[in-house]
């Protein structure tokens, strides 16, 4: 019986483990415009919403730096955009980034 419960409980740890990372991987992108890139520092200045897992409640402009400078030649100036970020090495930095439909 010992035997069945921990089993019981090793499932549902893990299972609550794959649940925390869907959630995350499925977190909605933040809706903003592209108001200025800098390919030779990486950054990109984007005019935003509320960035809820950053704690900023507030939308604002600001400099990101990149995740991937690849990502920097999908958009161009003034095309509004869908991105997500995050804090990478303390630094809030662009994780993924589209061009909104």
């Amino acid at each position: 019986m010992r035997k069945i419960a921990v089993a019981a409980a090793s499932i549902l740890v893990l299972s609550g483990g794959m649940f925390a990372n869907v959630a995350t991987a499925q977190a909605p992108l933040i809706n903003g415009q592209v108001t200025k890139i800098d390919e030779s520092a990486g950054k990109i200045t984007l005019k935003h919403g509320p960035i809820k897992k950053l704690d900023m409640n507030q939308g604002m402009t600001m400099v990101f730096r990149v995740q991937d400078p690849a990502m920097l030649k999908q958009v161009k100036v003034g095309d509004k955009v869908r991105f997500d970020a995050d804090r990478v090495n303390g630094q809030i930095t662009v994780t993924k980034i589209e061009k909104a439909k």
